[in-house]
């Protein structure tokens, strides 16, 4: 078992290298994604949001930490897309059960994750927040785009109210109650919306629902900063930006509110900077990865093979092969078995000459020899022939040992490559 576990190994990591191939065919599509994660680029995802502002010119990062260290002196504009924040609650859980239906898709309260995102996925925590607000005080910009209904302490801080919209309504219209630049060439945006906003008297509503007339996205002034609060997740969305303005709203209020960079958060999407075999694989390609694996496996079985001349056995076994040996020798002089001690060298001779004449091993001594002969080895058949016929004749020790010694000479003959000659039986002596 000893000598088949490499092979087994090797044969593991084949199947991981097929089976990543099959994960690699679905990660092309970016279905291995965080919703809203600029990672995913099936209709759920925002990567198309993120190479929009990419290929207008604007400087886009994503941003792999968390937000507990924030460089003040740079103009970096934080991006969250669906990002749960800690201490979310419902204030008013009524009026989610008489808006909310079962089955809603992006009206759920819950971020949707799928497989293990819902493990990798991170709350923005308390000190993340803090750390935020005084981030945005200072001067930056935020854009938050939060996922359902729910009250947060991030929301609490802005002074923003969420109220949730019936699920039962179809795609909204949304038009800017008034000229600004985040709305500039922006004539109405059409997308789902999950909640309706209460803004503090210092807001600016950019976006409002055509017919209820009550904003959907807006721009909270916080300190010296600025954040963007949208109540419509689905705007951020791959399947959004073709209709109507949409597109064209994002980018209208990324140049308002900053020069950028702006940083997507991904840490919140579970794509973290720890270093490991998965990131290594996600940085420079799944293939490189295996073969790292391969070779480290290949070397490991190398390392169990030995090169050179075999170590002696140890000095119990040996000795115990040796009285071993002589104890059977005893028995045969002592029973007088060298007929049949004779045949038996005849017998392992001819199993190995029959091998090398492509015969079974079980073949005959007489067919073994024509097989010989008709391979072209004549020296062999005469030999096997001796052999076979001494065998027979023999009745002393003596004759057995001039036996076993012409049986070694013969089988010495079968690759003569790098061996001694040895003058073949004469046809006097068979």
């Amino acid at each position: 078992m000893r000598d088949r576990f490499p092979m087994l190994m090797v044969g593991g990591l084949l199947f991981s290298v097929i089976l990543g191939s099959f994960l690699l065919r679905g990660a092309s599509r970016g279905g291995f994604a965080d919703t809203l994660s600029t990672y995913r680029s099936s209709e759920n995802g925002a990567r198309a949001l993120y190479l929009l502002a990419q290929e207008s010119g604007l400087p886009v990062i994503r941003r792999s930490a968390d937000l507990q260290i924030l460089d003040e002196k740079s103009s970096a504009a934080v991006v969250l897309l669906a990002v749960e924040v800690e201490g979310a609650r419902e204030d008013d859980p009524d009026e989610t059960l008489l808006a909310e239906e079962r089955d809603a898709g992006v009206a759920d309260e819950d971020v949707p994750h799928e497989g293990f995102n819902a493990l990798q996925a991170t709350e923005l925590s308390a000190t993340e927040r803090e750390k935020l607000l005084s981030h945005v005080k200072a001067g930056h910009a935020l854009i938050y785009v939060p996922w359902g209904s729910r009250e947060n302490p991030l929301l609490d801080a802005l002074g923003v109210k969420l109220s949730k919209v019936e699920t039962t309504l179809p795609m909204r219209t949304l038009v800017p109650p008034m000229p600004t630049p985040y709305t500039l060439g922006v004539e109405r945006v059409e997308a789902k919306v999950q909640a309706l906003l209460k803004l503090p008297s210092d807001a600016v509503p950019v976006l409002q629902d055509a017919q209820f007339e009550r904003p959907v996205a807006a721009v909270v002034p916080y300190g010296l900063g600025k954040v963007l609060v949208v109540g419509a997740p689905e705007l951020a969305m791959n399947q959004a930006l073709a209709r109507a303005d949409n597109a064209q709203f994002w980018l209208s209020a990324f140049h308002a509110l900053s020069s950028g960079p702006y940083e997507f958060s991904e840490y919140h999407h579970g794509f973290t900077n720890e270093r490991s075999i998965v990131d290594f694989a996600k940085r420079y390609g799944l293939h490189f990865a295996v073969a790292q694996l391969l070779l480290g496996v290949a070397l490991w079985s190398v390392s169990l093979k030995r090169f050179g001349r075999p170590h002696p056995p140890p000095e119990s076994a040996r000795v115990g092969a040796t009285d071993a040996l002589f104890a059977m020798s005893r028995l045969y002089r002592e029973g007088r078995h060298h007929a049949f001690a004779a045949g038996l060298i005849a017998k392992g001779l001819t199993q190995e000459l029959a091998l090398y004449s492509g015969l079974p091993a079980h073949a005959q001594p007489a067919a073994v020899a024509e097989g010989l002969l008709a391979r072209g080895r004549e020296d062999l058949s005469q030999g096997l022939r001796a052999i076979v016929r001494r065998a027979e004749e023999s009745q002393s020790d003596k004759d057995l040992q001039q036996l076993a010694a012409r049986a070694a000479e013969l089988r010495n003959r079968i690759h003569p490559t790098g061996l001694k000659r040895v003058p073949a039986v004469s046809a006097e002596e068979s």
